[in-house]
């Protein structure tokens, strides 16, 4: 099992940053892909942005390309969202994701392992 912690979400205004923080525990994490996830009221999860095992790989929603930044640090056993110029359409609630295959743009989240239990991003205009 791996166990998953999000952190970092709050109440921010439109224009500003939030950094995303998971923390893993649980498992060898270095043998883990992860992502982030997000999901708005009455929508579904979709995906944001995810890194590869070593960290040498990267893929981004077109949504967020150039304002989020996915990062890992093995050391530390934890992946981190940076979250630049922030607009409305980005609140919901943010899923830290692992695998142990690989996650993509394309990858559905029924099909993700492990879970985080969210935190709360809102964005005020």
């Amino acid at each position: 099992q791996v166990q998953l912690v999000e952190s970092g979400g709050g109440l921010v205004q439109a224009g500003g940053s939030l950094r995303l923080s998971c923390a893993a525990s649980g498992r060898t994490f270095s043998n883990y892909a992860m992502g982030w996830f997000r999901q708005a009221p009455g929508k579904e999860r979709e995906f944001v942005a995810a890194i590869n095992q070593s960290g040498g790989m990267i893929w981004c929603a077109d949504s967020v390309k150039g304002r989020f930044t996915i990062s890992r640090d093995n050391a530390k056993n934890s992946v981190y969202l940076q979250m630049n110029s922030l607009n409305a359409e980005d609140t919901a609630v943010y899923y830290c994701a692992a695998d142990t295959r690989l996650i993509t743009t394309g990858t559905m989240t029924s099909r993700i392992n492990y879970w985080g239990q969210g935190t709360q991003v809102t964005v005020s205009s």
